[in-house]
């Protein structure tokens, strides 16, 4: 990271600031093949500055998934495939074991050519501590101490604070990702340990092993806050702009690459309708339409979705998917649904979903004529205790039914 010779706000340090964010909003969002030299260089200046010697071996990952697989092998499990069977529903089981399998058999061959052999032994204990954690908090505080409280603040919303929400819950999907193929449900269980308890055990395993993780590209936002404040922290920044996340341990890293696809709404949520929204060169996908995760496969289905398939839906989230997708108001016309309330300001809609909450819709007519002399029909969703039209129209302007009488409805 660069040294800038004031840090105190200002027009320069300012814009400084703003670049910078630019810059790590770019780095977050990266994708394609690594830069592996530049990736380990960064593992080696990180690690010195933490004044470890350098790991002994680098092994490259082709995701976080199958990085966290070899993370798991470095500390001792072994019997990923069994537990995830053990985990998973009798009926997912072989799928849940075959699935796992594959991934720990791609982790086994990068720990080979990397010549290391699977074991705490190899790896050593976990490092991130001190070459993650404590150089960040204590540049946080120097920060903190030469700024103060209000200065800090101003730098952090000038470059981190813009990239934390999008950059977070992007972490926070992958995480569940990871979690959900190494260890799935809680069903019944297939072998002799009780599922829950055998889910428990291998999902606090996997969550342990994220645990060690560095997030790489996507510690971003803090590095964007920490830009220009120093050196310290030069390593971690290095691996962010050519990698993905990474595993310290004392003779071993594990570095995984970044994404081959990211694609995401306005509001920077994961969304795509034909095809994961975050792919990795080694297969590992998540799939989401509109921030909300859906099997894949599941939205080549939609085109042809049905009233009758969208309440036949068990899931409530994915009904919810599969609503958004077909329309509010068309579904609300195709299953027959029958007006409960009409009066001048529109008609209220209302169709049960069994387990979910009810869909409940204004119809309400632009006043104002299209050029075309037609007038356009909008529908509005307003909560599921609403018993008149007035009321829902109300409710999308804030105010109470009473005060709602507008010179003229537009």
């Amino acid at each position: 990271m660069t040294t800038s010779p004031d840090l105190v706000a200002g027009e320069p340090e300012t814009a400084r600031l703003v670049a910078a964010a630019g810059h790590w909003r770019t780095v977050a969002a990266a994708t394609g093949p690594a830069d592996r030299r530049a990736a380990e260089d960064g593992v080696r200046l990180a690690y010195r500055a933490a004044g470890l010697t350098a790991p002994e071996h680098i092994v490259w990952a082709g995701s976080p998934l199958e990085a966290t697989a070899t993370a798991l092998l470095l500390t001792g499990r072994h019997d990923l495939p069994a537990a995830a069977a053990d985990a998973a529903t009798p009926a997912a089981a072989d799928a849940a074991a075959d699935r796992v399998g594959t991934v720990v058999a791609r982790a086994r061959r990068a720990l080979e050519a990397a010549g290391v052999v699977p074991g705490p032994q190899a790896a050593g204990p976990c490092v991130r501590e001190a070459v993650r954690t404590r150089p960040w908090e204590e540049e946080r505080q120097r920060l903190l101490a030469f700024l103060g409280p209000g200065g800090w603040a101003e730098r952090w919303s000038l470059t981190g604070a813009g990239l934390w929400q999008s950059t977070a819950a992007l972490t926070l999907r992958i995480r569940d990702g990871i979690t959900d193929v190494l260890a799935p449900g809680t069903g019944t269980g297939t072998g002799t340990d009780p599922a829950p308890g055998a889910a428990r055990g291998l999902r606090s395993a996997v969550r342990q092993a994220l645990l060690d993780s560095v997030a790489g590209q996507h510690d971003a936002p803090w590095l964007a806050a920490f830009d220009g404040a120093g050196h310290r922290l030069d390593g971690l920044a290095a691996v962010a702009r050519a990698a993905g996340w990474w595993w310290p341990y004392e003779r071993v890293a594990v570095l995984s690459e970044r994404p081959v696809e990211l694609h995401r709404d306005e509001a920077g949520r994961l969304d795509r309708a034909d095809g994961p929204a975050l792919a990795f060169p080694d297969g590992f996908a998540l799939h989401a339409w509109r921030g909300m995760p859906v099997p894949a496969g599941f939205l080549d289905d939609l085109a042809g979705i049905t009233p009758e398939r969208i309440r036949t839906e068990d899931n409530a989230e994915l009904r919810r998917v599969m609503l958004e997708h077909y329309g509010y108001d068309r579904y609300l016309a195709d299953s027959g649904a029958q007006p409960l309330h009409r009066d001048e300001t529109g008609v209220l809609w209302r169709i049960d979903l069994g387990d979910d909450e009810p869909v409940v819709m204004v119809e309400v007519v632009n006043s104002t004529p299209e050029p075309d002399g037609t007038s356009r029909v909008y529908w509005l969703r307003v909560p599921p205790a609403t018993r008149t039209a007035r009321e829902g129209v109300a409710w999308t302007f804030g105010v109470d039914p009473d005060s709602y009488r507008p010179e003229r409805e537009t």
